[in-house]
Order: C-alpha cells, then sequence, then structure tokens
C-alpha cells in the first residue's frame, strides 16, 4: 500500500514536470527568438528548492509543488501606457509590452503548442516503436435484450467503423463511442455481417448516453461482449462456499438456474447478485456434465451493498488462448509513416477534450468527471507498471488536455490573454486595465472552483 502510494507521488511529479516544463519551454524559446528579455524560468511552485543564473542572465527555479510553473518576462505584466514606461529606454527593446502584436501573440500561443508537439511526437515514437496493436473488433457475443441486440447486432460481426469513422481495433471502437457521451440521437454502427457477405450499418438510439455516468464503459453498456474468458474454476478457497458445494478445479460453469453462462464475467456477475440464495450449477468436469448446488456467501462492499462470494478463482489464460491469430491486428509504421497517424490521433484527440469540456458546461456529461491531482497520480502510477507504450499514451492524453485547457478564454489562462489580444487587433488598442483586472478576479475564481471541484472528485472516488 505505502510502495503504491511512493510510486503514485512519483509518477504524478514525473508526469507532471514533463508537461509543466515543455509547455514553459514553449513560451521560453519563442520570447528569446523574438527578443525579449526572460527573468525567470520557473518549474513548479512554493519555496525555490534549487536556483540558478544562467549565463543569459535568466534565473532558473525549482520548486517542489509540479503543478504549474512560469516564465517571467520584461514587461509582461505592464498592460497600459504608463506601465510601460516605467521601463527604462535602453530596456525597451527587451520588453514584452514593446513588442508588436504578433509577437505577442505568438510567446503566449506557444506554451500550449509546445504541449500539442509533445503529444505529436509521442504518438510518433509509440507508433515507430510498437506500431498499432490490439484485437480485431469482432463480438464474441451480444447480450439479449440489449440495445446493440435489439439493433440487430450479432456475434461473429466486425464493426468496421463507429459513425463514420473506421475501426481497426477495440480500442478505436471504444474511443470512437466516447465522443458520443451525453448526447441524444443514433449511433451508427458499420459491421462486417457473420451472416453476410456484404456490410450492413446498424443504428442505435442513444438517449442522454451515460451523462451521469463516471466510469462509462460504451461497449458493455450496450450489450456488446468482445472476448469472454471461460468460466473455468482455478482453484477454491478452503472451507469456502465453492469447496463445501464440491466446485473442483478445471470445472466449467455451463449454467446457473437452467440459464447459460456465457464466461467468467458473467459467472461473476451472477454470484455478486445472489448472496444467501441457493443456486442450481451445471458444470463440465472431463467428459461428464455434473450439477452442483452452490450457496454463495454475503458480505458487504464499501459503500453498503450486499454481494455474493463463493471463494473461487479463475484459470489464468492468455489472449493468444483465446483468440485465433487472425483476430490479432498488427500495423507497423516507419518513421515517415508515423507521422500521419500521430498527427491524426493528437488532432481526434483534442476535439475530443474539447468536446467533453463543451458537453460538461452544457451539462449533457457529470462534472464529476474532472479528475485532481490524486486520480492523475493514480493513474500515472498504474499505467507506469503496465508498460512504456501505456504510460506514454497516458503522457500524450495529459499534455493534450493541458494545451487544449490553457487555450480556452478563461483570464488567467493563456486563452484568456489570447482573447484580449484578439480583441486588441480589432479595437487597435489594449483592453482597459480596469476590464483585465475584473476578467483576472474572475479568472481566478473560476480556476480555483474548478481545481476545489477536482479535488473533491479525487476524495469521493477514494471513499
Amino acid at each position: 500500500m505505502i510502495l503504491d502510494i511512493l510510486t503514485s507521488i512519483a509518477a504524478l511529479i514525473f508526469t507532471l514536470g514533463i508537461l509543466v516544463t515543455i509547455h514553459e519551454f514553449g513560451h521560453f524559446w519563442v520570447a528569446r527568438r523574438c527578443g525579449v528579455k526572460v527573468l525567470r524560468f520557473s518549474i513548479g511552485f512554493g519555496k525555490a528548492v534549487k536556483t540558478w543564473v544562467g549565463k543569459d542572465g535568466c534565473e532558473y527555479v525549482i520548486a517542489p509543488i509540479p503543478l504549474g510553473g512560469y516564465v517571467k518576462m520584461l514587461g509582461q505584466e505592464d498592460t497600459t501606457v504608463a506601465d510601460a514606461a516605467d521601463v527604462s529606454v535602453s530596456q525597451q527593446h527587451l520588453s514584452f509590452a514593446y513588442k508588436p502584436l504578433w509577437q505577442r501573440t505568438a510567446i503566449v500561443a506557444a506554451g500550449p503548442i509546445a504541449n500539442f508537439l509533445l503529444a505529436i511526437f509521442v504518438f510518433w515514437l509509440i507508433n515507430i516503436s510498437y506500431g498499432l496493436t490490439g484485437i480485431a473488433p469482432v463480438v464474441n457475443n451480444v447480450i439479449e435484450g440489449s440495445p446493440a441486440y435489439e439493433a440487430g447486432l450479432r456475434p461473429g460481426d466486425e464493426i468496421l467503423a463507429v459513425d463514420g469513422s473506421a475501426t481497426i481495433i477495440w480500442q478505436q471502437v471504444t474511443l470512437e463511442m466516447l465522443a458520443r457521451l451525453g448526447e441524444t440521437g443514433v449511433l451508427q454502427l458499420t459491421v462486417d455481417s457473420a451472416n453476410s457477405a456484404a456490410s450492413n450499418n446498424i443504428d442505435i438510439p442513444i438517449v442522454s448516453w451515460m451523462g451521469t455516468e463516471t466510469a462509462p464503459n460504451p461497449i458493455s453498456n450496450l450489450g456488446i461482449i468482445q472476448i469472454e474468458i471461460p468460466a473455468r474454476i482455478a482453484g477454491v478457497v478452503s472451507e469456502g462456499r465453492a469447496e463445501a458445494a464440491g466446485l473442483l478445479a478445471g470445472d466449467e460453469i455451463l449454467s446457473v438456474n437452467d440459464v447459460s453462462i456465457r464466461g467468467w464475467t458473467h459467472w461473476v456477475e451472477v454470484i455478486r447478485a445472489n448472496p444467501e440464495l441457493t443456486l442450481d450449477v451445471m458444470v463440465q468436469r472431463d467428459e461428464n456434465k455434473v450439477g452442483l448446488q452452490i450457496t454463495p456467501a454475503s458480505s458487504r462492499e464499501v459503500d453498503g451493498s450486499e454481494i455474493g462470494s463463493i471463494g473461487a478463482y479463475v484459470q489464468n489464460t492468455t489472449l493468444a488462448e483465446l483468440l485465433p491469430p487472425e483476430m490479432q491486428r498488427e500495423v507497423n509504421y516507419n518513421v515517415f509513416t508515423a507521422v500521419q497517424p500521430a498527427l491524426q490521433e493528437t488532432w481526434d484527440k483534442s476535439v475530443f477534450v474539447l468536446d467533453s469540456v463543451k458537453k460538461m458546461v452544457v451539462g449533457l456529461i457529470s462534472v464529476k468527471n474532472i479528475n485532481g491531482p490524486i486520480t492523475i497520480a493514480q493513474i500515472a502510477g498504474e499505467t507506469a507498471t503496465y508498460g512504456l507504450d501505456v504510460y506514454l499514451g497516458f503522457l500524450a492524453l495529459l499534455s493534450i488536455s493541458l494545451g487544449v485547457l490553457n487555450l480556452l478564454p478563461i483570464p488567467i489562462l493563456d486563452g484568456g490573454h489570447l482573447l484580449y489580444y484578439m480583441i486588441e487587433a480589432v479595437i487597435r488598442r489594449p483592453v482597459p486595465e480596469r476590464i483585465q483586472a475584473w476578467g483576472l478576479q474572475l479568472g481566478l475564481l473560476l480556476i480555483s472552483g474548478i481545481m476545489i471541484l477536482a479535488i473533491y472528485n479525487d476524495f469521493t472516488r477514494l471513499l
């Protein structure tokens, strides 16, 4: 437990350190190219852990709180002619305030752009190192009565596209479906039917689809089963209900109360839903079918709900054992062909993040999906243990999110400054200092509220 916490904290600091450094370096690099004197380059907030002055005269600072950083430039806070006049004549050519509008715009926009460039580079690196690997989106089973079943999806159908966007592996299916969260309308699947030589479209009606869920699983919600691990018992716990009922290692569950069991996940759902209720279970044991009666024990979850358990665990298996080679998809790229999919993935995920923000604002999806530092730390720690490619994918997504959020037209963020510059370009003079002061207060209030909500969501998930 302590090791997991330390791993999560280390992963959070490392991950945010990368993102903040890249973001602030974007501002720093373009400012220097535009001839602006940079006074301080800080990574993190709080009392400085390490400080040094470079040959360029800039003070470099590393602080302990990795939730942000800043680049302080000469004349950056000068918003009026009177303020700008405080800069000595000999320094005016180095002042941010004296630079033409297009240069100030470029300096401010450089931070988010650096985050998008990082994401493109990371996706490109993943493509040339690992390629696109996954499982073909062929439906293993469809739950009777589910939305997908009622729309006509059947076992063996391969999902070729979701709403017109091609899907090669299951992960792409999930991502395309997640883009429809909170919406009402029709979700269209283009499928290669197992019972037909031609592809056809299946329209699934959705209404405020999973808008209130904090951990949406669109494929499961539609009743689609991707891969089903056989409900085969690896072993039973001593003195548990499974042992008492005569369940043995190697038994495969066929049915419960005459209802066929689709696989291990279905079997667990049935057991959890029937605490202290006797179940008639049919198992395959070697060459014979054996009937057993099992009564799951009752136990309490953290949230107070009652579930059943029997003390049995699944037999370990691999995807290679479950799936034939033709079901495993792999696309390889070289240094040149990896560029286009990296650009496309960055664009698609940027649109997804922006669309999700819009849906939260208008109430289509729950604001409980806003994550704070605790959740980010947990995910960073988990992805770091799954493999380098998984962690890099999370890093790229987080970088995109940082870039998109910083471009929102909220005073105090880069997008707020860019909004002021757009207004300045139209009215031919800077936005009045009084209005900027009001905007700063509004921006601080809004960002503080979002941070409090994110931290509240983090603690709610822990409790």
